[in-house]
């Protein structure tokens, strides 16, 4: 059995309770979904948008292809116009596995294309996505962007080896942000860029690598949100360009 997930705070003791704007949830897995579900109690007066590949009909959805330059163009001018001031982002889109690639065991099994495609989602995904929204960013308010990274992207932490595009294009991902945050530091100070580990949750991503382990190992995806909002919550401008755990403890990189 998952563990429960623990109980959300209220608005009340959120730092977040009088933002006003807009925050914005990029992917539709199980852990973009509890986003979306536990956001407005935490910041009762932002209006929470939502975005992924599906087509999805409700006022506060956009349609966007992290892969596509045209989507995320369509992206960046609509946050200008309807997202701004936009005060928290945080992108869960992430490829693993599909009909056609699998994590590699070995070195025979790796494939250009399955090297492009993660690096394509997993690594150059999260920069476009700032690239896209960094308009509608304000200058004068604080600014929370923060993207699903792994502990497998750790080059320090690889004792497995395997999994050669997933690592690869999550170790990118983490170079990219966090060079994203240094000239965010200078140029909008009060931005604080994460990068965050969720933790192996029961979602379709990790669903065909997780049997093996023992219920306490794994969090249901509304437990994994409200552990990353709690780690965001604490995090100030001054730290931005960090890599941290679900229980807020530093990675390696």
């Amino acid at each position: 059995m998952v563990p429960s997930p623990p109980i959300p705070p209220s608005s009340a003791s959120s730092p977040w309770r009088d933002w006003q704007g807009s925050a914005l949830v990029v992917g539709l897995g199980g852990i973009g979904r509890a986003l979306r579900q536990a956001l407005p109690i935490r910041a009762p007066q932002l209006r929470i948008w939502s975005a992924g590949r599906q087509a999805e009909d409700h006022g506060d959805y956009l349609q966007l292809d992290l892969a596509d330059d045209a989507s995320l163009a369509r992206l960046a001018a609509r946050a200008q116009e309807q997202l701004a001031p936009l005060r928290l982002v945080i992108c869960t889109a992430g490829l693993l596995h599909d009909s056609q690639i699998q994590p590699e065991k070995r070195l025979s099994q790796v494939q250009r294309g399955a090297l492009e495609r993660s690096f394509a989602v997993n690594a150059f995904g999260p920069l476009l996505l700032a690239q896209a929204l960094e308009a509608a960013l304000p200058r004068d308010q604080t600014v929370h962007f923060a993207s699903l990274s792994a502990r497998v992207g750790s080059i320090g932490d690889n004792r497995l080896g395997g999994w050669y595009a997933y690592r690869a294009a999550k170790a990118a991902q983490n170079q990219l942000l966090r060079t994203l945050a240094l000239e965010w530091q200078r140029r909008l100070p009060r931005v604080c860029v994460t990068l965050l580990h969720p933790g192996t949750t029961t979602t379709a991503l990790s669903a065909p690598f997780s049997q093996g382990l023992a219920a306490a190992q794994l969090f249901s995806p509304e437990r994994a949100a409200e552990q990353l909002l709690d780690v965001l919550e604490k995090r100030q401008p001054e730290q931005s360009g960090a890599f941290l755990a679900w229980d807020g403890q530093t990675i390696p990189w």
